[in-house]
């Protein structure tokens, strides 16, 4: 494997693309578009921390993808899986660095799941406008697949671990996966959604007031409907990742928050939409959310 195909241009797809042209080579690294968003990303390019990056782009492949990244936001995703199906092959491998925790489902029931790996991109301090992307920490992008594998993807992990560990960018096998994927989601439910609904960066939710009891009581709610899904987010892991929020640029602010400020699609169906969802389903009651939800919309109608 050495052969990298991206769909989306956003803050990780220029974050990963960037990192894999520069260590495998341009050649080696494709971004998918077409039609009129193919014409303007060959147009504007995008750049990197002030630096043009030499993106490929285009809107065909010479063979079926090699590995396939989803750097989408999840309100794209479904035309996203479109634009790539023609260039899944049998042996494709495909990665997605959506948020929330329903995109793997999402793409294994199109492409098979037995092609699907699983993975949480964390801890980057990205700010993307347009295709200009700059940030001081790069994250940690965490591979891994459930614990019991009913698809034998153990060599594929192998395969594309070897790969995306030549970036100069931190990579990790992460042994529970699943944990790692409902941990950044309960963080996100609650961060992401409270700085947009209270229109605030991090230092907002980082003191006692009602933007943080929203965050904390929204996080709370996303841990008890993973315990029902089988995935258990403790309480400590709660308090460890709002130290994790506490330690952020006071006035940075996260990217649903810089979406809402540029008017683009927010992705409160993955977040609060997938907790309303999966809450109803067991009997549940997420009046945070649920609030959250509402005031979120409401915000996005009067753009």
């Amino acid at each position: 494997m050495e052969q990298v195909t991206i769909v989306g241009m956003g803050a990780l797809g220029i974050l990963y693309g960037n990192a894999l042209a520069k260590c495998l080579g341009r050649e080696k690294v494709t971004f998918l578009a077409e039609g009129e968003r193919l014409e303007r990303l060959r147009r504007e390019g995008a750049w990197c921390n002030g630096a043009a990056c030499d993106f490929q782009v285009s809107d065909h492949l010479e063979g079926p993808a090699e590995l396939l990244l989803f750097a989408v936001k999840a309100p794209d995703l479904a035309e996203a899986m479109d634009l790539a199906a023609p260039w899944v092959g049998e042996d494709t491998v495909i990665l997605s660095l959506l948020n929330g925790v329903t995109s793997e489902e999402t793409l294994s029931q199109t492409f098979g799941p037995e092609k699907v790996l699983y993975a949480v991109a964390q801890g980057m301090d990205a700010v993307r406008e347009g295709t200009r992307l700059t940030y001081t920490h790069g994250g940690t992008l965490f591979l891994g697949l459930p614990e019991e594998d009913y698809f034998d993807r153990g060599e594929k992990l192998e395969a594309a671990y070897a790969l995306l560990s030549q970036m100069d960018l931190d990579v990790v096998k992460e042994e529970d996966i699943l944990h790692r994927m409902w941990c950044k989601f309960m963080l996100n439910v609650g961060v992401n959604q409270v700085c947009m609904a209270y229109d605030c960066p991090y230092g907002g939710v980082q003191t006692p007031g009602p933007a943080r009891e929203a965050m904390v009581a929204a996080m709370d709610e996303t841990r008890k409907v993973g315990a029902c899904q089988g995935v258990l987010v403790t309480r400590k892991d709660l308090e460890a990742y709002l130290q994790v929020v506490d330690g952020l640029n006071p006035q940075a602010m996260p990217s649903m928050e810089q979406d809402a400020r540029a008017h683009r699609p927010t992705e409160v169906e993955a977040f609060a939409g997938t907790v309303i969802e999966m809450a109803e389903f067991y009997g549940m009651q997420v009046p945070v959310n649920r609030e959250l939800y509402r005031k979120i919309r409401e915000i996005e109608t009067n753009w």
